[in-house]
């Protein structure tokens, strides 16, 4: 074969005696010579070996040939090295590649106090809504406070799980902090504050599910009994057209069309973002419409506090959670038996409409709520409490 210089030149394909190929790399010595190293031939060897020709030009570019002076215990690492990464299908490339965006993405890293920061103002301007970035505040504030005193970078998928295991909360609600959690992760990743997402290698808590809180019929005919023409509105059509809490709070009377009757809740101002037509249902209307208007703000001011008294006055100490909704999404399946239908009018998948809501009331029981309205639900209540 025919001899090289001492120089380092590319990568070289050989062949011994026994008539196997090689690919092999030749440096020179610091006294004279030359030395070589083999690479076996395959796709990966070819990886491993321009790996090697790489640094050694850059070496040899900095500090000539003394740079190839290096022990054979550094050989031999580098060797075993090699040989570890081949087994799990990487080479030397992938290794100083991963290694150097670890520094890069921890050099560039910020506090996760700066990073929650960031990731809410990116959601205001996406026009995500104030209460949503209110709660996602309340929730990262929580942990930025935790790791005060490291980047986003540092902070791995054990350290996360750990401080979730220490969260004095339901299993429902550590996941939805989990979950903000992968959120603020997602953001830095693309931005480049951490090479992966850690939060999504973190354990699910076992959350045993149970069927949506609803409102009986007669606490739902208190309920409407007890309210002033001020609270009224936002009840009924939480109750009978299910809106969520922050929809009937943004809702104008101009949305409400009881002439071809439909709520019309628009694309800004629905969670999803996306425009819904919810029918108006025969009670709805008549608790409506002696309140219409042409235009205005259907809710006024100061709703939580009145609400609060409503409910005091109708009796209602425990109140489940989302309670109007639920009782909507339950009664209005359990009349129509359309899922697809009711998802529509929620502003939900099928899915989650009959994981949740199927056959969590009688149909008896759903013919009296949607029979409630304001000439006859007193006698409506009597008859249901007395058969039961």
């Amino acid at each position: 074969m025919r001899r090289t210089t001492l120089q380092v030149t590319k990568v070289k394909i050989k062949r011994d005696r026994k008539k196997d190929i090689y690919y092999c790399v030749t440096v020179p010595k610091p006294g004279g010579g030359r030395t070589r190293r083999f690479f076996r031939f395959t796709p990966e060897g070819k990886k491993e070996a321009d790996t090697f020709l790489h640094l050694a030009k850059v070496q040899q570019s900095n500090f000539g040939t003394a740079a190839f002076s290096i022990s054979e215990a550094l050989r031999s690492e580098a060797v075993q090295c090699s040989s570890k990464l081949s087994a799990v299908g990487g080479t030397l490339t992938d290794a100083t590649n991963f290694f150097l965006s670890h520094l890069k993405a921890q050099e560039n890293s910020t506090g996760v106090a700066e990073a929650t920061a960031q990731l809410i103002a990116s959601r205001k301007a996406g026009g995500r809504s104030e209460r949503y970035c209110r709660d996602l505040r309340l929730r990262l504030s929580r942990f930025a406070h935790a790791f005060a005193k490291a980047t986003v970078a540092t902070i791995t998928a054990r350290q996360i799980d750990e401080w979730l295991a220490t969260l004095p909360v339901a299993p429902g609600t550590r996941n939805t902090y989990r979950r903000d959690v992968r959120t603020l992760f997602s953001f830095c990743e693309k931005r480049g504050y951490c090479q992966t997402n850690e939060a999504k290698k973190t354990e699910l808590a076992n959350d045993v599910e149970k069927p949506a809180g609803i409102l009986t019929v007669p606490q739902a005919s208190a309920l409407l009994n007890a309210c002033g023409d001020d609270t009224l509105p936002f009840t009924a059509i939480s109750l009978f057209a299910g809106l969520r809490a922050a929809e009937v709070q943004k809702l104008d009377w101009s949305e409400i069309d009881l002439d071809s009757g439909h709520i019309e809740v628009t694309a800004a101002k629905a969670k999803t973002k996306k425009r819904r037509l919810v029918p108006i249902q025969k009670n709805l209307a008549l608790w409506v419409r002696p309140l219409s208007q042409l235009r205005g703000p259907v809710v006024p001011r100061g709703l939580r506090r009145r609400f609060n008294a409503v409910k005091a006055a109708a009796g209602l100490r425990e109140w489940p959670q989302n309670a109007m909704r639920h009782s909507y999404g339950s009664y209005r399946l359990a009349q129509c038996h359309d899922a697809a239908r009711v998802s529509l009018e929620m502003g939900n998948s099928p899915q989650m409409v009959f994981a949740h809501y199927r056959e969590i009331v009688r149909a008896k029981h759903a013919a009296l709520y949607w029979e409630l309205a304001p000439s006859d639900f007193e006698s409506k209540v009597v008859e249901f409490g007395g058969r039961g």
